[in-house]
């Protein structure tokens, strides 16, 4: 009876994240120069939204837009209202973030029954300091990309992760 109910607790464990840690995107003490970087959504209906987030920061796990605004609709059924983030980044030295660009539901079960695309990838850039970036793309049947953009003049900073044909994820990948 033990042995089970302590694989019942870790499988629990397991499937709700709890093994997952986040970091912050700028490390503990840094007082150096900073750059800001915000994800983004495209919300479709109350129930629909794409996200564009940061993942990771270099090889960091960070809190996205994507799990906040999971947390924070938990719980509304059919309805969400997309909880989009910005964090700071340190700037002037190259960084590594990993990007991610996914449709989201209200409810898992609209995920099961409606089509999810997704799109995964690191893009290497170097942030200025006081700069403000966003992570932005779009999802879609034929093209899906995500990438990172300066705010106020549009380039894009390093490489678009891009998908030529469909993102569309398989039943068992939603």
């Amino acid at each position: 009876m033990n042995r089970y109910l302590i694989a019942l607790c870790l499988g629990s464990a397991l499937a709700l994240g709890g093994c997952s840690s986040y970091s912050p995107s700028v490390p503990e003490n840094y007082a150096g120069p900073r750059a800001q970087l915000v994800d983004s959504a495209k919300t479709y209906s109350t129930s629909k939204a794409d996200f564009f987030v940061a993942e990771r920061v270099d090889d960091a796990r960070i809190v996205d837009s994507l799990l906040e605004t999971r947390v924070v609709n938990r719980g509304r059924g059919m309805s969400m209202a997309p909880k989009i983030l910005e964090r700071p980044l340190v700037a002037e030295r190259p960084v590594k973030i990993h990007v991610k660009a996914r449709t989201e539901y209200a409810a898992p079960i609209q995920a099961l029954t409606s089509t999810v695309f997704q799109v995964t990838g690191v893009i290497e850039f170097t942030p200025k300091a006081n700069a403000r970036y966003a992570v932005n793309g779009e999802l879609g049947d034929s093209y899906s990309a995500v990438w990172i953009e300066d705010i106020d003049s549009k380039v894009t900073m390093g490489n678009k992760i891009e998908a030529q044909g469909s993102a569309k994820l398989g039943i068992l990948e939603k």
